[in-house]
């Protein structure tokens, strides 16, 4: 059974052993509008005071409701929210890419949709170098991904996967949604769809399987789950074990 306050507690106990340990002085947190941000959001800020805590809002051709949600979070728990719109430089850098005009919109798609949290990852390392200077202290990067995500290598590469700490990496999607009841975080951003916020997809239709489907692989062998489901997860984990290995050629010694 899982007991959500007392996971709480052994997160937070986790948060600060570490941060003391490092000598952490704060973190700052990219603010989606979505539960898992929120929840490692209000993680921290019990963890750590929310005075030690960044929120940063990183628009690119992003929605009203999604940042909405994230003035709403910080208010809620107390913490700073910056806003870096991404929008020009996204822009920008794309149409560095306008000689190849031989190019079909299909064709890049995936590229323009993972350049996006790639740029986000950058602006929130810079801020967190930029306040370790000014605060004379270290602030980390936590990451956002559940243990759902993780498995089926829903992130990208470069983007959403660096971090210095992860919280929530196991934990499953319905047990996120269990901590963030937990600590307060409002309804219905704990209830949202989850959606990247980048292709206008719920992560599911991405995905073609149900977050539930992918727990019950994880924690049951697929004993709940379709066979055709289960198959497909399947193929998602092994077709992206590369964004976890990186292969890497090693010399023999040589008799």
């Amino acid at each position: 059974m899982f007991n959500a306050q007392e996971k709480v507690q052994e997160v937070i106990k986790f948060i600060r052993n570490y941060c003391e340990k490092a000598q952490v002085k704060g973190v700052v947190i990219g603010i989606s509008g979505g539960k898992d941000s929120a929840v490692v959001a209000g993680l921290f800020a019990k963890a750590l005071g929310a005075a030690n805590v960044v929120g940063v809002w990183l628009p690119c051709h992003s929605n009203n409701q999604d940042k909405s949600n994230a003035e709403r979070l910080a208010k809620h728990f107390g913490f700073e929210l910056k806003e870096f719109d991404l929008t020009e430089l996204y822009d920008g850098y794309v149409k560095q890419f306008k000689f190849l005009n031989d190019t079909q919109d299909n064709e890049v798609i995936d590229a323009n949709i993972n350049i996006k949290p790639r740029l986000r990852m950058a602006t929130l390392y810079y801020y967190a170098a930029y306040l370790s200077k000014k605060n004379k202290g270290l602030y980390l990067v936590p990451g956002t991904s559940n243990k759902c995500e993780l498995y089926v290598g829903y992130f990208t590469k470069g983007g959403d996967n660096v971090a210095d700490i992860q919280v929530l990496a196991d934990f499953t999607v319905e047990e996120v949604i269990l901590l963030g009841k937990a600590i307060g975080v409002p309804d219905d951003i704990v209830d949202k769809v989850p959606d990247d916020g980048l292709s206008g997809l719920s992560d599911e239709d991405k995905l073609g399987v149900k977050y539930a489907e992918i727990a019950d692989v994880i924690e049951n062998n697929g004993q709940n789950v379709s066979e055709v489901a289960k198959k497909k997860i399947e193929v998602l984990h092994n077709n992206n074990l590369h964004k976890f290995h990186i292969p890497t050629f090693m010399q023999k010694e040589q008799n």
